[in-house]
């Protein structure tokens, strides 16, 4: 093992233990770390944005292609306009920009739900459900019966009581089991995290003091 592997292994293992430090209780080692973890972050989607946005989507478009996309001017006018809210007299001005990007934002959004969502969502209760490679009756009917359960648990132009009662309670049933299973699901990623940052500490720091020592 190199020394310069080595004194990444030191590095790593120093800012990995650093946030373990907050385990203990706030101090200063734990928020150095952080801040150095949010500059470095800020600092790479910076230069992300700039090359892949700015340079490739933009720049590269409008001025060094055989046939320029002068149509780009446009965004990129917009774009400098957000620049504005840095001064109180033409703070105004980013408006104009920050309107365009949230009614783009929203139809491309609706979009994407729609196709991604709740007509996947309409395929995937109308689709026969299938165990073993054969079509399973009962799962079908689970699916069907969540679904509408939970539609009629979010319709609020009648009061729940009655049938209608009944089945909003059965869709709070589907909506915890829902929401327990993407909590698990979480829970489960955020240990393997763990498991790899104490493997590392494990395996790689304790292994190199051998080669120090």
């Amino acid at each position: 093992m190199s020394g310069i592997e080595l004194f990444q292994i030191w590095i790593m293992a120093f800012f990995t233990l650093a946030i373990f430090s907050f385990l203990y209780k706030d101090n200063p080692v734990y928020r150095f770390a952080e801040h150095l973890y949010a500059g470095a972050s800020v600092g790479y989607y910076i230069g992300l944005y700039w090359d892949t946005v700015i340079v490739q989507q933009l720049w590269v478009p409008l001025t060094k292609s055989q046939l320029p996309e002068y149509w780009l001017a446009i965004p990129g006018i917009m774009g400098l306009l957000m620049f504005s809210r840095l001064s109180s007299k033409y703070s105004w001005m980013a408006r104009i920009g920050l309107a365009f990007i949230m009614g783009n934002t929203a139809g491309v959004f609706l979009l994407s739900q729609l196709h991604g969502n709740v007509i996947g969502q309409m395929q995937g209760t109308m689709t026969p459900q299938v165990a073993d490679g054969v079509p399973n009756a009962a799962l079908t009917a689970i699916v069907v019966i969540g679904v509408i359960a939970t539609l009629i648990y979010f319709y609020f132009s009648k009061e729940h009581t009655g049938a209608l009662g009944v089945t909003a309670k059965v869709g709070i049933w589907f909506i915890m089991i829902s929401f327990g299973a993407h909590f698990g699901y979480t829970v489960m990623g955020r240990i393997s995290l763990l498991i790899g940052r104490v493997y590392f500490l494990y395996t790689d720091w304790l292994g190199s003091f051998s080669h120090i020592f």
